[in-house]
């Protein structure tokens, strides 16, 4: 076929260029140090997959200590960090790709012996509905709002490590998602209660960001903000809240949206009459004000077509890209042939894939499709290890 539309650049209204609408998603590789300092594994891996896509997005970073989730973590919560930080931002920059740090705090995603000891914490001191997991400590005012200073302070070390932008990390039931849920946030201050009340964590979180951007940056810096449509624990987060926080966050000083989940295609978890696509409907409520990145199980050209087609902005390749850190440019050169849809052990090494990322894969039940092992397919590609 001809030129792809995802070949096209794409200008945000900040007047940031980035070369193509294909981003590689914060995918954890569990890879840095014990402290969060990055290693050398990650600076390798990162730089493997540098260079072809328009944006390339880290490994969440958490911004304070006590919002550390998990074993081998990135941190930007010190100082000390901007120079291993410089280096991932300079792996993840080849040939003009654009490099984004995600920050975070983990919350109740967490627990004491990840912490050393520390109780974890989150808008309210309810367990996180899955096995095993801890009860947090509420979170007084006071810690609320030096968890928000944080997210600003860890902004300042991207922009002096040299990223081209930060993504706020709203989802995947984190701290930002845990004060928007109705699950995990029962607090009836001005953190808690209403829809709009808890909306309230997440767009200070932004306001922060966007103050810190303008007084350290030097030029153009993006901010981006993603998050999970819904929550199927009751009560949970429902599509309807989530359209009336999106439609807030559409009138942001954000630069993009990305919409976390599994299939970029899903339907409601919760509605089962309801018919059209989950993207789709965030897309007619953000009705053009901000670009969106849809990602879930988009592997093929094909696939990141159909995203375009649809009139969504980018279109992120999430574990495709463990396998194939040369995506885009075998598209780009006319090798679509040559894409790899399954690895071969042996290719580990060569791929960046180290023990820690693929134990933590595994743990996920995730697979990344080995040749000759079981192999799964649909429509001719790996079915397995899917976003």
């Amino acid at each position: 076929m001809g030129k792809y539309k995802f070949l096209e650049p794409y200008t945000f209204k900040n007047g940031v260029t980035v070369k193509n609408r294909i981003v590689i998603p914060p995918m954890t590789e569990q890879s840095s140090l014990e402290d969060g300092t990055v290693s050398r594994d990650e600076t390798y891996y990162a730089s493997l997959r540098s260079g072809g896509v328009g944006m390339f997005i880290s490994p969440v970073a958490y911004v304070i200590k006590n919002g550390k989730g998990f074993e081998g973590q990135l941190s930007a919560s010190d100082d000390k960090f901007i120079p291993s930080l410089a280096k991932m931002a300079s792996a993840m920059k080849g040939n003009g790709t654009k490099a984004i740090l995600q920050i975070f705090h983990a919350g109740r995603m967490s627990n004491s012996a990840i912490l050393r000891g520390t109780q974890t914490e989150s808008a309210s001191a309810i367990a996180a509905p899955r096995d095993g997991m801890e009860t947090p400590r509420e979170l007084t005012n006071d810690e609320i709002e030096e968890i928000i200073k944080a997210f600003g302070d860890a902004t300042r070390r991207a922009i002096l490590a040299g990223f081209d932008g930060v993504e706020i990390h709203g989802a995947n039931t984190y701290l930002i998602q845990q004060f928007f849920s109705p699950n995990s946030n029962r607090r009836t201050d001005k953190w808690g209660g209403s829809v709009e009340k808890r909306m309230r964590f997440g767009l200070e979180i932004i306001n922060v960001v966007k103050k810190t951007i303008d007084e350290y940056a030097k030029k153009p810096f993006i901010l981006g903000y993603r998050i999970s449509p819904e929550e199927i624990e009751e009560p949970g987060i429902r599509m309807e809240d989530t359209l009336q926080f999106i439609d807030k966050l559409a009138d942001q000083p954000l630069d993009y949206l990305h919409v976390s989940m599994g299939n970029a295609w899903r339907k409601s978890l919760n509605d089962k009459t309801e018919d059209r696509p989950t993207i789709l409907r965030i897309k007619d409520q953000v009705n053009g004000r901000l670009p969106l990145i849809s990602v879930g199980s988009i592997e093929t050209p094909a696939d990141a077509e159909k995203i375009m087609d649809n009139g969504i902005e980018f279109a992120a390749l999430g574990r495709e890209y463990l396998r194939e850190p040369r995506w885009i440019e075998k598209v780009e050169n006319g090798l679509e042939d040559t894409i790899r849809y399954s690895v071969n052990r042996t290719e580990l090494d060569e791929l960046g894939l180290n023990p820690a990322l693929m134990e933590f894969l595994g743990i996920l039940g995730l697979d990344l499709g080995f040749e000759g092992e079981n192999k799964k397919t649909e429509n001719g590609v790996d079915a397995v290890f899917k976003d």
